[in-house]
């Protein structure tokens, strides 16, 4: 999707959309980590945690990646995950929200 146009407030939508998405996720897995604390019983309890969390880590880095080359892709998944409703997405192009919702029925 290297050929894409961006306007400038395509661009801010893009990224109001993602950083929106971000937040989600992260307080989403905000509440899983609190009950995780919660139910901590020993030092295994407090390594799962932290092997949770660098798994969490790896793959937030990378699916969150802001590069207007790869960003309908991105958008596309962040819709199929539910991190973004459509909604989200008013502001952009007709082109890319057909190109992002065709993305999102198609992967998985």
């Amino acid at each position: 999707m290297n050929g894409l146009k961006w306007s400038k407030i395509e661009k801010a939508v893009a990224r109001q959309a993602f950083d929106l998405a971000y937040q989600r996720e992260c307080a989403t897995l905000a509440s899983k980590l609190k009950e995780m604390v919660a139910d901590v019983k020993g030092p295994a309890d407090i390594w799962g945690i932290h092997d949770f969390l660098s798994e969490q880590r790896k793959k937030t880095d990378e699916k969150y990646d802001f590069r207007y080359s790869v960003l309908v892709f991105v958008l596309a998944r962040l819709l199929k995950e539910r991190w973004l409703e459509k909604a989200d997405l008013d502001g952009l192009g007709e082109d890319k929200i057909e190109k992002i919702k065709y993305l999102a029925a198609m992967e998985g």
